[in-house]
């Protein structure tokens, strides 16, 4: 785990994370937005941006960009996942479909990124029939991360099965480090700490959402997800599947959701300027966007 050092002598400035909690910046309606995930073993230390197969051999490099820009717009992302001491045998892949209903994780092994070439990735890979937690621990993006991420990554080994738990690149939203995404579910938990980094990701994995650790379902673009959060923080839905989405107005401004029972439940969104806080660490603090929903009676 890449982690910058402060100069001997010198305090270092607090954390993007620090700072975004100091201004009372809201979590929900954060998580970033994705239906289709690939997520790739990559061993050593990675380069700062790695969504473009930053890193990888030009062969795999460019299926990899393939797989990306083969689906919707902006519905797909990659991720670089690793964890401590695993450094030989075969390299896996995960294909992962998280969208609202259709979910599912196909594992591949490689003996090289290279093999990436010639693999159909629409179909390649094997079921698993486990969920996967990714903990963001890059640090060569932001140090809060790294410091975060490794201390949850760290209580949550206990719990999970080596193939399940992974250290992942940029998630998105280093301020709201500890960040940690259950797939497929496409649940976005944020500011995650050692003491509450268990339960709340084996609640996740079993299809429960901890509402005050909820940056949002991937599935969903933000506006969307703060409608999805005010729903369900009115009527106490925090199962997963409690709610689906039913229609978007994006011209009014509403999104309505329903229930298995058939009860509708419609939010309107706001768009206003958040906190000014720093993006990342490093970072000129600058005002952040802020989705808020309410729901009409």
């Amino acid at each position: 785990m890449e982690q910058a050092t402060a100069e001997p002598g010198r305090r270092r400035p607090p954390g993007c994370s620090a700072l975004s909690r100091a201004a009372g910046e809201p979590l929900h309606a954060t998580a970033p937005h994705a239906t289709e995930w690939l997520l790739l073993e990559v061993r050593g230390a990675w380069k700062r941006d790695v969504a473009s197969g930053e890193g990888l051999d030009p062969r795999a490099r460019a299926a990899v960009l393939a797989w990306r820009e083969g689906g919707a717009q902006d519905s797909r992302r990659v991720l670089y996942v690793r964890r401590p001491g695993r450094s030989t045998g075969a390299l896996l892949a995960f294909l992962v479909a998280a969208g609202e209903e259709r979910r599912a994780v196909r594992r591949l092994e490689l003996s090289g990124h290279d093999e990436l070439e010639g693999l159909d990735l629409e179909a390649a890979g094997e079921p698993l029939g486990s969920s996967l937690v990714l903990v963001c621990a890059h640090g060569s993006r932001d140090r809060c991360c790294a410091a975060a991420g490794a201390a949850t990554f760290r209580t949550l080994e206990p719990m999970l099965r080596e193939d399940e738990l992974w250290l992942s690149s940029h998630q998105g939203g280093h301020r709201f480090a500890a960040n940690v995404l259950v797939l497929p579910a496409g649940i976005q938990l944020g500011r995650l700490d050692p003491i509450l980094a268990r339960e709340v990701v084996a609640r996740a994995i079993e299809g429960e959402i901890d509402l005050d650790r909820y940056r949002g379902r991937t599935c969903y673009p933000p506006p969307v997800q703060a409608a999805e959060l005010a729903i369900r923080a009115a009527t106490g839905a925090t199962r997963l599947d409690a709610l689906q989405l039913l229609r978007r107005d994006v011209e009014a401004g509403t999104v309505c959701f329903r229930e298995p029972s058939g009860r509708e439940h419609v939010a309107v969104v706001e768009t206003t300027t958040g906190p000014a806080v720093p993006a990342s660490c490093g970072a000129t603090p600058e005002p952040q966007p802020r989705f808020s929903a309410r729901v009409l009676p």
